[in-house]
């Protein structure tokens, strides 16, 4: 297991941002994801998640760990710098170690291995996520959400405690140039692409009803067979309730994932979180960052600048990561793309729902892998053609959006 995540993120990783309609007002949290993880595996939770209505009923609900600081201090051997496993705008992430039974502290190299991240203490903000993620994370379990083990709240400090994920974020494998990461191969995008949209299709059903409002690669984290799990809950809201069809929040998020329709008006949906997975499989399948002004003119924009190869069955060549060489064949290609322009719809309406996402997917796995020759039969399955598409786009737009 190498330290594929010690590396800060370069500064021209996307940030996350409050937003007004008419452009960014106030940068407050620029994330890298940083790698967590363990080996444990847990079942999805049957349980509705419930809404606490004060910090102390958030943290009584909280089915984790609640660690002092001292116990945290003794796991990470009192945050040594060469234990950092990542740094952003939250703060830092170490490397610690405990008992896998009794959570205590444990000598480096025994027990389960651990990931801290430590809250900057600087305002009000950094608090209501670190809330939020214990809100979430401490509730709902789903083998595709990373695991909070527990959390420290003492004094000023603010810690939150994950299993680890060795090998890190999605975001450091597609971007990142160096001997720890090797290109992701065509299979593998497939396989992570599948499990991060199990991730947001289990947040928007029934059992969590959560719009997570914050997808992007370096929230994707990978665990030591390639397994994605969704992580940093600290924007994730509640959906609408009864008879409402979106929340109305402040438009927060990350640059260049942002459904527009949400930039525009604050009206927040599941679909939101589609448009941002639409986004993601862009960046898988073409190997560049959403937004990126390193590249010429007219490529700045990923989405702006693929939309119309996406169009094209002939030319999806053009977007593809030339480094996947000849991994795949040209039929899966236009699927996936087809179903990335889906996603991508700019009517909100026109973009399917996560359980159609997966369901596609599925039929993009390669056999050898457990792919479409095992796959389970989803109740949305009948509303998709061959290429993973909604059949009721062809003809007609598909109806609005049932509140979550």
């Amino acid at each position: 297991m190498g330290n594929c995540w010690g590396a800060k993120i370069s500064s021209d990783s996307p940030s996350r941002t409050a937003f007004s309609p008419s452009g960014p007002t106030s940068k407050f949290a620029s994330r890298n994801g940083a790698a967590l993880s363990s080996s444990s595996s847990h079942a999805s939770s049957a349980s509705m998640l419930p809404t606490p209505r004060s910090e102390d009923e958030i943290l009584e609900s909280a089915n984790v760990k609640a660690f002092t600081f001292t116990e945290l201090r003794t796991a990470t051997r009192n945050f040594r710098p060469d234990s950092v496993l990542g740094e952003g705008g939250f703060g830092s992430v170490f490397k610690g170690w405990i008992d896998e039974k009794t959570l205590a502290p444990t000598r480096p190299g025994t027990g389960m291995v651990i990931a801290v991240k430590r809250l900057n203490q600087e305002g009000y903000q950094g608090h209501k996520e670190w809330l939020a993620e214990v809100n979430y994370l401490g509730t709902l379990s789903d083998p595709y959400l990373v695991k909070l083990v527990g959390y420290c709240l003492e004094d000023e400090q603010r810690l939150l405690v994950y299993e680890f994920m060795p090998r890190g974020s999605l975001e450091n494998h597609l971007f990142r140039r160096s001997s720890h990461f090797q290109p992701l191969s065509w299979n593998l995008r497939m396989k992570v692409a599948l499990g991060a949209a199990k991730g947001l299709a289990f947040l928007h059903s029934d059992k969590a009803k959560v719009i997570y409002r914050d997808f992007k690669t370096s929230n994707i984290l990978l665990d030591a067979n390639f397994n994605a799990k969704l992580s940093d809950f600290g924007l994730a809201k509640d959906g609408p309730t009864g008879d409402k069809s979106h929340v109305s929040t402040r438009v927060m998020g990350t640059h260049g994932y942002a459904a527009p329709e949400y930039l525009a008006t604050g009206h927040l949906t599941t679909k939101s979180d589609v448009y941002s997975f639409g986004v993601v499989l862009l960046e898988m399948l073409s190997g560049r960052r959403a937004l990126d002004k390193n590249r010429p003119n007219g490529e700045h924009n990923l989405v702006e600048w693929a939309r119309p190869y996406l169009r094209s069955k002939r030319r999806i060549f053009r977007i593809l990561d030339p480094r996947l060489g000849g991994q795949y064949s040209l039929a899966r290609a236009q699927k996936a793309a087809a179903l990335a322009l889906q996603c991508l719809s700019v009517e909100s309406r026109q973009r399917p729902s996560m359980d159609e996402v997966v369901t596609a997917l599925e039929q993009l796995q390669d056999a050898k892998e457990g792919g479409h020759h095992h796959l389970q039969k989803r109740p949305s399955s009948r509303s998709l053609d061959s290429n993973g598409v909604k059949a009721s786009m062809k003809g007609k737009p598909a109806p609005s959006p049932k509140p979550v």
